[in-house]
């Protein structure tokens, strides 16, 4: 008889276990940003002496400091205070977008270290050239991370349009198509670093990376269930279901930008017509108020001046997407239950004028009774969510799933 039922994995030995207990008590520590051998004892459930034994080598690996003494005001010895290390294993990411290349370098606390941003017009350009320009700003983020005593241990590529398996299968703002982004980019890397050891590199959809940034570094107050979407050039979107990403079956859920407003609108560079990124996203907005498109950056804040100064034209043209954005956001809500939707990119700029329309449809079409205008459930994202954060906090997020197995491979 045949069923769905995930095959049992094989019994877990000694060093499984201790693999698992070291990746406990780091992450415990980690998430209390510091702690004593006690204090990660009752929060993990292992007794002191195991905690103590994993603790020293996790210092000893260069996972973990000790700094000074903490009194509990209770009999005993003080206990030494324990933080993730300032230096040794940190992630980066590398953010390349329609018109900027951002490159984060993040240590195991979570900490932003070193944060480099370039305005590029990577329109049209040959994607082995922008993936170039894209390696030699993180070249330079390597060795500011380096000067830090900080040692980035992999790559991960924030990318925008459909990715999967090192590829950007498409990517219609930028123009790509099938394009082996992960090997242009570590070949480009590999060449202005040749004394190096090559670091991996992986890549993800830039909307599912901003959406794990808002996850681990948003605050979002114990909300674990959220819609996220980030306006650029094109509208992403990612969902979060109980602290997990959905990625779908192919690697491509989120691509909200796409879905059909209007059958009979603008044609969209994908192909389709009256797609939600053709009435929302960058370029639309900017057209709608009256600003040159191709002026990015500089046309975003020239759009929330005019919106702030109550120029007309702009309030009607940012009023209107956020009517387009709520119609197909009831949509969504309807269909996937989350608890909030979270609005990142240029959005978040332009909330006090996009927000209302957005509540007033959301309130009007999501079934559940749920949704009410000012309930806070549709939000702005933190400063602290954007995809080159979420991309090098998913690097480190792998040292500390499995800190031996990166010690393993530097000892390789």
């Amino acid at each position: 008889m045949k069923n769905n039922l995930t095959p049992l994995g094989p019994k877990a030995d000694k060093d499984t276990v201790r693999r698992h207990n070291l990746s406990l008590v780091l992450r415990a520590v980690r998430d209390q940003g510091e702690a004593t051998r006690a204090g990660v004892a009752g929060r993990v459930g292992l007794t002191r002496a195991a905690v103590s034994s994993l603790v020293e080598q996790l210092l000893e690996s260069g996972f973990l400091a000790e700094t000074g003494k903490t009194f509990s005001g209770q009999a005993g010895r003080p206990g030494t205070v324990l933080k993730p290390a300032r230096t040794g294993a940190a992630g980066i990411g590398v953010e390349i977008n329609i018109d900027y290349v951002s490159v984060c370098v993040v240590d195991l606390a979570g900490t932003d270290r070193v944060r480099l941003t370039e305005h590029l017009d990577n329109r049209g350009a040959p994607p082995a050239d922008v993936l170039a320009r894209a390696a030699r700003v993180a070249a330079r983020a390597l060795e500011s991370a380096r000067e830090q005593e900080l040692r980035p241990v992999g790559v991960q590529l924030a990318l925008p349009g459909l990715v999967s398996g090192g590829t950007v299968r498409q990517a219609p703002n930028l123009g790509w198509n099938r394009v082996a982004a992960e090997g242009l980019f570590a070949q480009a890397l590999s060449t202005l670093r040749p004394d190096h050891r090559a670091l991996p590199v992986s890549s993800e959809n830039e909307a599912n990376l901003a959406a794990l940034a808002e996850l681990w570094f948003g605050g979002l107050e114990r909300i674990r269930s959220f819609l996220y979407l980030t306006g650029e050039i094109g509208v992403g979107g990612a969902l979060v279901l109980d602290g997990e990403l959905l990625r779908g079956a192919h690697g491509f859920a989120g691509e909200i930008g796409h879905v059909v407003v209007d059958a009979t609108g603008p044609e969209c560079r994908c192909g389709s017509r009256g797609c939600l990124e053709q009435y929302a996203g960058q370029s639309a907005l900017l057209r709608a108020a009256g600003i040159d498109e191709n002026t990015g950056v500089s046309g975003v804040s020239e759009l929330e001046r005019r919106a702030r100064d109550g120029d007309g034209r702009t309030v009607a043209a940012v009023e209107e997407a956020g009517l387009m954005l709520g119609r197909v956001l009831s949509g969504a809500v309807n269909l996937l239950d989350p608890d909030a939707v979270v609005l990142g990119g240029i959005y978040r700029g332009l909330m006090p004028w996009l927000s209302p329309a957005a509540d007033r449809e959301l309130t009007s079409r999501v079934v559940s009774g749920l949704w009410s205008r000012g309930s806070g459930r549709l939000r702005a994202s933190s400063v602290a969510g954007d995809a080159a954060r979420g991309a090098a906090a998913l690097i480190v997020q792998e040292v500390l799933a499995d800190p031996i197995a990166h010690t393993e491979r530097r000892a390789g």
